[in-house]
């Protein structure tokens, strides 16, 4: 499997033209996002390496090992090149391992703001998400919080995870919404309306978890025989699929291995033909 660097295919994210392929940082702690990796080397490579494919926007949260992840890019990368776009992720906790729970008290939010400045070493987070709406807090209580960390100019730009159309329209009353993160990929399409309301507003939508699963993932599948075609892999289809699905689709494939980091940024590789796009579309909504 051959490696490559990424191509010049971009998008403008919280005011930086960067590569639509990005990278997930979460798989940066270990296995249960609870604690630090077993090889913190290892994960401080993997971020490096990232960058030398040409990778220029990285996503983590300040749960992803309850701050380790956020630790490790610091380690791996500050002081940040000009061109690198950090996000990060705040308001939901992390009680016990792989169990995440919306806390979207204001200050609260403000506590982790704070917290993820120290991590990653900087004065103002370049693009910061709500991860989770609070149900049990105003959600514009929440979006006003992150706008009140802008005005002080810890935060450049504001995000939206996990959000529908009505939640981006009632932020977009008050902030600029930068971009949208909600779980998507081939098989999993629960967000279509806001990809495609993304789309019409020149929103970049960023899917988490953006690698299909399921029977289009196993061998013999419509995903397999068009990675025969395109001398890919699955999962390289599967990135492709979405990056010809919007024009808006920044994806942020996560690992904790690099051959895969480098397969994953293959896949801009790829050119779907019109015949193979639609077959994977249409495989994806049955």
């Amino acid at each position: 499997m051959a490696t490559t660097t990424l191509t010049n295919d971009s998008l403008i994210v919280a005011g930086k033209r960067v590569p639509r392929m990005a990278f997930g940082a979460m798989r940066l702690a270990d296995p249960q996002i609870w604690g630090p990796p077993s090889d913190r080397e290892h994960s401080v490579r993997l971020v490096r390496r990232a960058v030398e494919l040409g990778i220029e926007h990285v996503d983590t949260a300040d749960t992803y090992g309850l701050g380790v992840s956020e630790d490790i890019l610091r380690e791996a990368l500050h002081p940040y090149p000009e061109n690198l776009l950090i996000s990060t992720k705040i308001g939901q906790v992390q009680p016990r391992p792989l169990e995440w729970v919306p806390v979207g008290h204001p200050w609260f939010l403000r506590h982790q703001c704070e917290m993820s400045l120290r991590r990653l070493g900087t004065d103002c987070i370049d693009l910061l998400y709500l991860h989770r709406a609070d149900p049990s807090v105003p959600f514009l209580d929440q979006v006003g919080a992150l706008r009140e960390l802008q005005q002080e100019g810890k935060i450049a730009h504001i995000g939206l995870s996990e959000v529908d159309i009505e939640q981006v329209d009632t932020a977009r009353s008050v902030i600029t919404v930068a971009a949208v993160q909600n779980i998507y990929n081939l098989t999993t399409r629960t967000w279509d309306d806001v990809v495609e309301y993304c789309s019409q507003a020149g929103i970049p939508f960023v899917p988490w978890f953006p690698v299909m699963n399921g029977d289009l993932a196993r061998s013999g599948g419509v995903a397999d025989r068009i990675a025969a075609e395109t001398n890919g892999t699955p999962a390289q289809v599967a990135l492709a699929w979405l990056l010809a699905r919007a024009e808006v689709m920044c994806p942020i494939p996560g690992t904790s291995s690099i051959t895969h980091l480098e397969e994953n940024v293959a896949a801009t590789d790829i050119e779907l033909s019109h015949e193979q796009f639609a077959a994977l579309d249409a495989a994806g909504t049955h």
